[in-house]
């Protein structure tokens, strides 16, 4: 029968560590990620797109090479030439937070020109300095603007996370594969895997639409 498996509750915990891992790979790049492009988004609309043109570019590199390519280049790069002994895991986070960094800065970028102009030039006409209309005006309206792309961004990278396998990081996937070499139940064990993304992923997504609901509503 399809469901006569020989997996093992030791299995299933091997899957639950490979989900964690997959969890704080996405949380660090999340969390780093989106530093840096909030950052990145205040500078490229401040600064306008001359003046930005290089920090443009360089995002354009992370949006346009494919992570796989990134992760192995950044991998060889740090050992075979820096010869640093960084471990996989290091260098999964610092690519996969800079992959979210050229993303987030376009969504924040977007976030802030969708603020009506006049609002911003009412801030400033009341006194406000530059830094208290990002902070109490600007930011909080985009980041409302921004939140359901922002969530999309989120779980995007969290699936994009099972592409750390080419640096030695047993995160879900790479630990479903390791038991499909070992008990040849692909199609059973690619489900279950599958299960253990759902679940993952359908909190942080309920969240977003339950944050984007409440914000709308205040």
């Amino acid at each position: 029968m399809f469901f006569d498996t020989a997996l093992s509750t030791n299995d299933l915990i091997f899957l639950a560590r490979g989900a964690g891992m997959t969890l704080i790979v996405t949380a660090i790049s999340v969390f780093f990620g989106t530093v840096m492009g909030i950052a990145f988004g205040i500078l490229r609309h401040q600064i306008g797109p001359w003046w930005a043109a290089p920090l443009t570019f360089v995002l354009d590199i992370f949006r346009s090479i494919p992570l796989l390519i990134q992760l192995v280049l950044a991998n060889a790069f740090v050992t075979t030439v820096l010869g640093w002994r960084i471990s996989g895991f290091t260098v999964a986070c610092a690519v996969l937070s800079l992959y979210t960094s050229a993303y987030c800065a376009e969504i924040v970028r977007g976030g802030i020109e969708a603020v009506p102009p006049t609002l911003r030039r009412a801030a400033r006409s009341l006194g406000m300095t530059w830094r208290q209309d990002m902070t109490s005006v600007t930011l909080p309206l985009a980041a409302r603007i921004a939140l359901p792309s922002w969530i999309g961004l989120a779980l995007g990278v969290m699936k994009d996370s099972a592409l750390v396998y080419v640096v030695q990081v047993v995160e879900l996937l790479k630990s479903a594969q390791i038991l499909i070499t070992r008990l040849q139940e692909p199609l059973f064990l690619l489900m279950i895997c599958g299960l253990f993304y759902f679940l993952i992923s359908f909190p942080i997504a309920r969240l977003g639409g339950y944050l984007e609901r409440k914000w709308s509503n205040d």
